[in-house]
């Protein structure tokens, strides 16, 4: 999704997450939402030329409210979206606009909330104001918990299709080192697979996931059966998961090394 805006009548909900490996994309379909959301236009939103609209894209509307990692004395990024600064959105979003219908939060590196603070915000998503709305920017969403997901609109957007790419490249490696039934071949692949960073290793098993469900629709050229699509899809989304609590990327790929090859009954032993 490139072009974010709003049909006529299109229903707004009150909360979407923004994807995208790109921090310059995230920030610009982030601040184009924003608007469109206190856009006073009819037609499409946002239509650019409304108080609120010119208001939003520069920048300097009162109800849209900007959040993101706080820095240190040196001006650096902290860790992340602290569990303190979501307490303060949840204070601050139950005054009542400045101007418009809404207040607009937009919560850059979401996905960098420690498990305390994104239960803040599923508390906040749960039982969310009448007059505000949120906006959570995410490199990866998936490291957000799937309660907090279930509650946004999932806006991804393509900017980057090399990443994408890359992606799909190294789940292609992965499902071969698999496919090969080789133990050998496999801990050569988890050697190096382990050397990726969280990020880069989420998007390999949903691409991964992706490509084991095109094989199941009849669109793959994998040669894999259905059955051992459903054992490997387990193991994905277990490892995307652990990758989720922020477990070692070089540990998911240990993993899928050693249970990789095991029988379905085995795999069960694992859970």
């Amino acid at each position: 999704m490139e072009n974010v805006s709003l049909r006529p009548g299109e229903h707004v909900s009150h909360a979407y997450i923004v994807a995208s490996p790109s921090s310059a994309e995230r920030e610009r379909a982030s601040r184009r939402l924003a608007a469109a959301m206190l856009c006073e236009g009819r037609g499409e939103r946002p239509c650019g030329v409304c108080r609120a609209c010119r208001k939003s894209l520069a920048g300097i509307h009162p109800d849209i409210i900007v959040s993101a990692p706080e820095q240190d004395v040196g001006g650096r990024k902290k860790r992340g979206i602290t569990v303190g600064q979501v307490r303060g959105i949840s204070a601050d979003a139950q005054v009542m606009p400045n101007e418009a219908s809404r207040k607009v939060y937009i919560i850059d590196d979401a996905d960098t909330m420690n498990p305390s603070a994104q239960n803040a915000m599923l508390k906040l998503l749960e039982e969310p104001p009448a007059s505000a709305a949120f906006v959570l920017c995410a490199a990866n969403p998936e490291l957000l918990l799937t309660t907090v997901r279930s509650r946004c609109v999932l806006l991804r957007i393509n900017a980057d299709a090399e990443e994408d790419e890359s992606a799909r490249s190294a789940a292609r490696a992965m499902l071969e080192a698999l496919r090969s039934g080789s133990r050998a071949r496999l801990v050569e692949w988890s050697v190096s697979a382990g050397n990726m960073d969280t990020l880069s290793a989420a998007a390999m098993f949903r691409a991964a996931r992706e490509a084991l469900a095109d094989e199941l629709a009849g669109r793959g050229s994998l040669g894999i059966s259905a059955r051992r699509c459903a054992e490997l899809d387990a193991l994905f989304s277990r490892c995307s998961q652990w990758l989720s609590v922020n477990t070692g990327v070089k540990h998911v790929t240990g993993y899928v090394a050693v249970s990789g090859d095991l029988p379905q009954e085995e795999m069960r032993k694992e859970n």
